[in-house]
């Protein structure tokens, strides 16, 4: 499967409100497909769309242990119904922001409405891992970025650390 270039703050796409995706848009398997292929390439265990460039509501999912048979959820036009429980902070890599880790505060627990790339509509709820990483990619689709997920605080000391690892050749999929 042929993947996609990621694309690297400080890319403006990064930062636009993305579009809903059309559920019967023949083109999303293949996007979807195209996106699971790139994360895997890079070691990643999320990509949303407007790391690809394209500006959809559209993000590729895959939390489990990279020695076990992938399992992607696509996940199609991603809506928080809920957050709850106590903030953490736990530093996150981005394959859009390579070769830093920053520390982002989030609520554990997520709930999530989407639709599968079938049309049909589904309800995915976590903690952990999986639920920091629907938080974050669904970020991404809301032109949100690590730099502004941050505090302002952390927002100053990870711009320097990013052009720092830029500057030594940080590749996605890298982080500190």
């Amino acid at each position: 499967m042929k993947t996609l270039n990621i694309v690297t703050a400080p890319d403006p796409g990064l930062l636009t409100v993305c579009e809903e995706c059309d559920l019967n848009d023949r083109s999303l398997k293949k996007l979807a497909n195209r996106m699971a292929a790139t994360m895997y390439k890079n070691n990643g265990c999320g990509i949303a769309a407007p790391q690809v460039g394209i500006l959809k509501r559209l993000v590729v999912i895959d939390c489990n242990d990279p020695e076990e048979e992938p399992d992607p959820i696509f996940l199609v036009n991603p809506e928080i119904v809920a957050l709850e429980g106590d903030p953490v902070e736990e530093g996150e890599g981005c394959l859009s922001v390579p070769g830093i880790s920053v520390p982002v505060t989030r609520q554990p627990f997520a709930r999530v409405r989407y639709f599968d790339l079938d049309g049909n509509e589904c309800l995915i709820e976590s903690d952990g891992l999986l639920g920091r990483c629907l938080q974050h990619e669904i970020d991404h689709l809301n032109g949100i970025t690590l730099f502004e997920a941050c505090s302002p605080i952390n927002k100053v000391k990870a711009l320097h650390e990013y052009q720092d690892a830029i500057a030594r050749g940080a590749r996605p999929g890298e982080v500190s």
